[in-house]
């Protein structure tokens, strides 16, 4: 690769940009904080996301937009959804008109239900477009431990570049070809971590998380197929695999959340505790109303939705779970005569 850029000095823009570096490619990393920026180019650490980990010195942090991205033909995007299509707006006005870009941003546009390579596909018709997804805990990554990612895209070059890129012997990378099946997975799971940590802030023990895994896993395959994705899908990485390690982990932002939630916290003061961006908390909502629009059942969802938004209380997350028991086992393997009879 000639230039390489990471988008979003968070946890897992770093270490992203780190892999790469790593493997010998020099990385332009932008980062909103000029104290931050200083922080990686003179300490070679980034002490407010990942604290002792060692960057290589050819991570290079800039404030400067035109100087992360001019001539970069891999363009990483890892940045909050809420400002996702503002910080592209600011890519493409310096990038290569004929740069990949790609998208590691777990989460949906509100008011466009917009999915991120959605977003990048109008800001930039003419680059090509891939997603980086996965149970991809940054500080599990920092501190190498085997991982797995999926990179999604429909152009070849792309897979096989971000494959190249991002090798290492404790960093996995699968291919996919159903972009938007992957990026909802990697943005429905936020919501089903939410309640894995509410549950078990409240007492619940290892046979509920195990429910709501699988429960959730159905819900995101039928929600999934209805907009148009394989349910499929859902059975690997981005799927299950996502959901998986952040329903049953505090280093999850999201299942902290649940956490403060189940120990009597107001949603405001759950995100002042946690402190950083929880995508699911908006994610919640945008899909609670898409899904009623559309008829999807997703009890789950709509049990969350009522004790965050709603003020109801927290037992109805447990009766939103007795509401689906004459629903199909694996639902997004049978046929659609079956669904429509489950009850």
């Amino acid at each position: 690769m000639s230039k390489t850029a990471v988008i979003g000095g968070g946890s897992f823009g770093t270490v992203v940009a780190n892999i790469i570096a790593l493997n010998g490619h020099d990385v332009q990393f932008w980062m909103r904080s000029g104290e931050l920026v200083n922080q990686v180019n003179q300490l070679h650490e980034n002490k407010q996301y990942l604290p002792g980990y060692a960057l290589s010195k050819q991570v290079v942090a800039t404030e400067s937009m035109a100087e992360a991205v001019t001539g970069a033909n891999l363009i990483f995007v890892a940045v909050p959804s809420s400002s996702f299509r503002e910080v592209v707006k600011q890519v493409v006005s310096f990038a290569p008109t004929d740069s990949m870009l790609i998208s590691t941003t777990k989460g949906i546009e509100p008011d466009s239900f917009k999915l991120m390579s959605q977003i990048l596909s109008e800001e930039s018709p003419g680059s090509k477009i891939g997603v980086l997804s996965g149970p991809n805990l940054a500080k599990e990554i920092a501190t190498k431990h085997p991982t797995g990612t999926v990179i999604a895209s429909n152009f070849v070059e792309i897979r096989e570049s971000v494959k190249e890129i991002l090798r290492s012997e404790t960093f996995r990378v699968y291919t996919n070809d159903d972009m938007f099946g992957i990026e909802l997975g990697g943005s429905l799971k936020n919501i089903y971590a939410i309640i894995a940590g509410l549950a078990a802030s409240i007492g619940m023990g290892h046979n509920t998380n195990s429910m709501l895994v699988t429960r959730a896993l159905a819900e995101m395959a039928r929600f999934g197929r209805e907009l148009g994705a394989d349910p499929m899908t859902f059975l690997g990485l981005a799927g299950v695999g996502d959901l998986v390690v952040t329903c049953s982990t505090p280093l999850s932002r999201n299942y902290r959340i649940g956490q403060a939630l189940g120990a009597g916290c107001s949603i405001e003061e759950a995100i002042a505790e946690v402190g950083q961006v929880a995508e699911g908390v908006n994610t919640v909502k945008l899909v609670k109303v898409k899904a009623d629009e559309l008829n999807v059942y997703m009890p789950l969802v709509s049990g969350l939705y009522r004790i965050i938004y709603e003020n109801q209380p927290i037992k109805n997350i447990l009766s939103s779970l007795t509401l689906s028991e004459e629903a199909l086992d694996v639902e997004f393997a049978a046929t659609d005569e079956k669904i429509l009879n489950r009850n």
